[in-house]
């Protein structure tokens, strides 16, 4: 078997390897190989090469329609929504028009909008060189639960019955995309014809001019600019939806990227992420900017080793323990009560599954922490479980009457802020249900004062004046990923009350830090499983 070393020296390798790979992957995707044969110009004839058309400057125009249809043949039953005559590619706009919403779409239909690059002056389906792509500017999504004040009734907004009537609450309805984001590859690069990237040959349309193949305008729509608060719900008495159309040059490289990106968010849908999980992967791409996105996957990555240590270390301490000198019962009872209240309450928040799936792992760790903690054994009789617990020594017992101490102080301040913090939130803030309520209040307590059922634990290293009770790798590896949490806090869309939470760790860890320096590990002390240093030389001359 491998040793605890060496396999954690393995998982670190194969997390060095996966950065790598990753990088070498990340530079094929921005580094596009040009064609060898492209030194002597398109007009030399270079076998082999695709030229871009826009480096003929070329005058264009840009149209967007709308139609309820996915495919159009002809210019009938569509409406012109922008017209943007002598478009310039090197220049950036934004324009909002007012898009009729027809019939078919107020009752749960699509809308098309496609969007034609064209020469100017020509009809799109006269241009024998126009490219076009197609966008839907709606989507399906079940409504967010209304709001209410439980104990009046009250609405937090003010809905027409007739329209709550018209569908099921989970019944997915048909939202507005309110934004619509084009781009155009404005690079004169010249592509290897029998190196054609993937990603973008999709996008890319060939025509012959002379004896060269040239490529027209690649045009994209950026996605990943589809989010979710950018949605709107379309009812019946819709008949105008405003529509924001933005247009930026890209460049080859980003264009590639983002093609990507936009695959990998589309695997995510297909395996069962929801709009709102993918939307808050679609945030960490669009609203930082690449140098800060490069910076946030290798933040990410070692989050996710610190992650496994820190689960690795802090199972495998409590694997061997089995005296509880030192530690503190509540504060493992307190830290399990937290975490899985933590987690149901991002459960009910419908919060991202990268917030979601580690806060569900913490929650199964510290359950079984209160198994070892407890010392209890299950015995099944028949179908019937029986629980026992162990007894304690008189050293345990000693850090229980410590424990205790700090835990009657504390509960004269802890209940009643957690109690009064409850009741007002009962009389002034609307929730989806009793059960709702009852999460967030427990939460907020767990937010708010959580904190201080640290305190016990502090208190009792205090009196015994030592630390070395404490499993210091494991708490290591998750202060690490305290810090790491802080930069997430502004990336990942997560609730307030959690993204304080992750500022309030870091004062917790500085305090055992502290105590660590005042209480210096010495070696006649109790350590973690229990034992002492210095006896073992002393058993030994017993032994022979």
């Amino acid at each position: 078997m491998l040793s605890r070393s060496s396999f954690t020296s393995l998982v670190v390798g194969v997390f060095a390897v996966y950065v790598a790979h990753t990088c070498w992957v990340m530079y094929g995707i921005v580094y596009t190989r040009p064609c060898p044969a492209a030194a002597g110009g398109a007009g030399s004839g270079s076998a082999g090469c695709v030229w871009p058309y826009l480096a003929r400057r070329p005058k264009l125009q840009l149209s967007v329609y709308t139609t309820t249809r996915s495919n159009i043949g002809a210019e009938s039953n569509i409406d012109l929504v922008l017209n943007v005559e002598d478009f310039d590619i090197e220049s950036k706009f934004e324009r909002t028009v007012n898009v009729s919403v027809p019939k078919k779409t107020r009752n749960n239909g699509t809308l098309y909008a496609y969007i034609f690059l064209h020469h100017a002056g020509i009809l799109p389906w006269h241009d024998g060189k126009q490219v076009h792509i197609v966008s839907p500017l709606t989507t399906y999504m079940v409504p967010k639960p209304e709001e209410i004040n439980l104990l009046t009734g009250e609405s937090a907004t003010q809905q027409i019955e007739a329209e709550k009537q018209t569908s099921a609450i989970d019944e997915p309805v048909s939202h507005w995309r309110s934004r619509l984001t084009l781009n155009v590859m404005v690079e004169d690069f010249v592509f290897d014809g029998s190196s054609l990237p993937a990603d973008v040959h999709r996008y890319m349309k060939m025509v012959q001019l002379g004896k060269t193949v040239h490529y027209l305008p690649i045009l994209f729509i950026d996605q990943l600019s589809n989010r979710v608060k950018d949605l709107m719900v379309i009812n019946r008495s819709t008949t105008e939806l405003p529509l924001t159309v933005s247009y930026d040059k890209i460049s080859l490289g980003k264009l590639r990227f983002w093609i990507h990106m936009q695959d990998a968010v589309y695997s995510l849908q297909q395996f069962g992420f929801s709009e709102k999980d993918a939307d808050e992967v679609k945030g960490i791409f669009v609203d930082t900017n690449l140098y800060f996105l490069a910076l946030t996957f290798f933040v990410a990555a070692f989050h996710l080793l610190f992650d496994f240590l820190a689960f690795k270390n802090d199972i495998s301490f409590w694997k061997k323990k089995r005296s509880m000198i030192g530690m503190s019962t509540k504060a493992v009872l307190w830290r399990c009560f937290s975490t899985v209240v933590i987690f149901l309450f991002l459960l009910d928040e419908q919060t991202s599954l990268l917030v979601l799936i580690p806060a569900g792992i913490g929650a199964v760790i510290e359950l079984w922490k209160v198994k070892k903690a407890l010392k209890m054994t299950i015995k099944w009789q028949g179908l019937r479980p029986k629980i026992q617990f162990g007894t304690y020594n008189d050293s345990e017992k000693k850090t229980e009457e410590y424990d205790a101490q700090a835990m009657k102080y504390l509960s004269y301040l802890l209940y009643p802020l957690c109690i009064g913090g409850a009741g007002y939130s009962l009389l002034n803030v609307k929730y989806k249900s009793w059960y709702s309520w009852l999460i967030n209040s427990f939460v907020n307590g767990v937010y708010a004062f959580g904190f201080l059922f640290m305190l016990p634990q502090l208190f009792v290293n205090y009196k015994m004046k030592s630390v070395a009770h404490l499993p210091w790798k494991a708490f290591t590896y998750k202060a690490f990923n305290t810090f790491i949490d802080d930069i997430f806090a502004f990336i990942i869309t997560m609730p307030t009350s959690h993204r304080l939470a992750c500022f309030r760790d870091d004062v917790v860890f500085l305090v055992y830090l502290y105590q660590r320096w005042l209480y210096p590990v010495d070696k006649s002390r109790v350590n973690e499983y229990g034992e002492s240093y210095e006896e073992k030389p002393k058993k030994k001359p017993h032994r022979e």
